[in-house]
């Protein structure tokens, strides 16, 4: 497992029956988190806890706002800065673990922009963490989403980082999306994804990650350059194994040289252990080194 242990502004305080109790550069919020079946402190009595996400027996649920509670703020991770803005369905607009593979992609950009501009394409991009991570280090970033709203959001958070001349925003289907720019001939150095187990698209198209992710990463990989940087799938809702993240890149990147690897990704605690978050496989071409 790879584990992101090094953050100053972002704290997992505690976790118990279903619950993490996370401190967000001061404000403290208690939220749902479905790989923590182990019991341990009352959560719930923790006297400065600024909201809380309460589950409905409907479905989704909703946030129990206490007092100083700010509608948003942000979060600091070394030169990078997020907005920070509690959604729908527990969401805050940034996954913290995933800052493994932001320090693991800016070290590969770093490494090839020696060699050439890097140029570098993030699918089911969110709120565009990565997308400002590898801006950041100096790669021209495509951003690519089906929700306008989280498009926006990642224009906010390129802007608090100082890297929004370095990211283009599209809002779009990501299948389609890819499969124009297989058409227009474009290449990329290095592609990110992080796939939804279930969607639609903005015209209805359905996804299903079963039945799409081998096929839709085979089509990214004819947008890769020769030498590609890297290629990251992120697994978070979906429940894949490491290894299965692992055989889709190597069977479908078979064509080019490099290293795959696959892991956990979790989060240190302040009771000194790790809360598992997913998984990441992550291709890295030959001569950019791997961790």
């Amino acid at each position: 497992m790879k584990i992101a242990d090094d953050w100053k502004d972002y704290k997992i305080i505690a976790t118990s029956d279903g619950m993490k109790l996370e401190n967000w550069n001061g404000v403290i919020l208690l939220r749902p988190d479905p790989q923590v079946i182990w019991s341990g402190k009352d959560l719930y009595s923790f006297s400065g806890v600024n909201a809380v996400y309460h589950r409905s027996e409907k479905g989704g649920g909703a946030w129990e706002k206490r007092k100083d509670f700010p509608a948003e703020w942000t979060v600091s991770y070394n030169d990078l800065t997020f907005k920070i803005k509690p959604m729908g369905f527990k969401h805050t607009g940034l996954f913290p673990e995933q800052a493994v593979n932001w320090n693991a992609l800016k070290r590969l950009i770093c490494a090839a922009q020696s060699q050439k501009e890097v140029k570098v394409l993030n699918l089911f991009a969110y709120t565009g963490a990565a997308s400002v991570a590898c801006a950041k280090a100096g790669a021209k970033v495509t951003h690519v989403d089906a929700a306008k709203g989280m498009v926006e959001r990642a224009g906010e958070n390129a802007r608090l980082s100082g890297v929004e001349s370095g990211i283009r925003y599209i809002v779009d289907d990501c299948m389609k999306f890819v499969a124009r720019e297989i058409r227009r001939g474009n290449k990329y150095d290095g592609i990110i994804m992080d796939p939804p187990s279930y969607g639609r698209g903005p015209n209805g198209e359905m996804w299903k990650i079963e039945r799409d992710l081998f096929g839709f990463v085979q089509s990214c990989a004819k947008l890769l350059s020769d030498k590609p940087v890297f290629f990251l799938i992120n697994s978070y809702t979906t429940g894949l194994q490491p290894a299965v993240l692992k055989n889709i890149l190597t069977l479908a990147l078979k064509d080019f040289n490099g290293e795959t690897d696959a892991y956990e990704v979790g989060i240190a605690t302040e009771e000194g252990i790790p809360l598992p978050c997913g998984a990441s496989g992550l291709f890295t071409g030959e001569g950019y080194g791997q961790e």
